[in-house]
């Protein structure tokens, strides 16, 4: 997963230079969307999974990330002892949209976010 945090790092500085974000939290507000998909695609799918990041020029940010489960994520009740729960509350308040998208061996999660 540090890995993908990189890797979106990189490419946010990139983006940030030649676009710079609409808000000051926008740079997070990504890396935290790439975060939870990584970290629920790691606990819950039996193998890779992939990270593909797009911008458009309408401010933009496209996060797709494809992994083995089919299943679609769902919110679950939230756990503060530390369980977790929270993931897809906060990329669904995050994004401006998700889609979920079926795939010959898993799912694609598709997550617009501003920028």
């Amino acid at each position: 997963m540090s890995e993908a945090r990189g890797w979106v790092c990189d490419f946010l500085y990139g983006l940030s230079r030649m676009h710079p974000p609409a808000t000051p939290d926008a740079h997070d507000d990504v890396l935290l969307v790439v975060t939870e998909l990584a970290s629920n695609a790691f606990a819950f799918a039996p193998g890779p999974f992939t990270l593909t990041l797009r911008t458009s020029m309408t401010g933009t940010v496209h996060v797709a990330l494809t992994d083995t489960n089919p299943a679609e994520p769902r919110p679950r009740p939230v756990d503060l002892t530390g369980r977790g729960g929270l993931g897809w509350h906060l990329i669904s308040a995050l994004a401006e949209q998700t889609i979920i998208v079926p795939e010959a061996h898993g799912k694609t999660v598709h997550a617009f976010l501003p920028w």
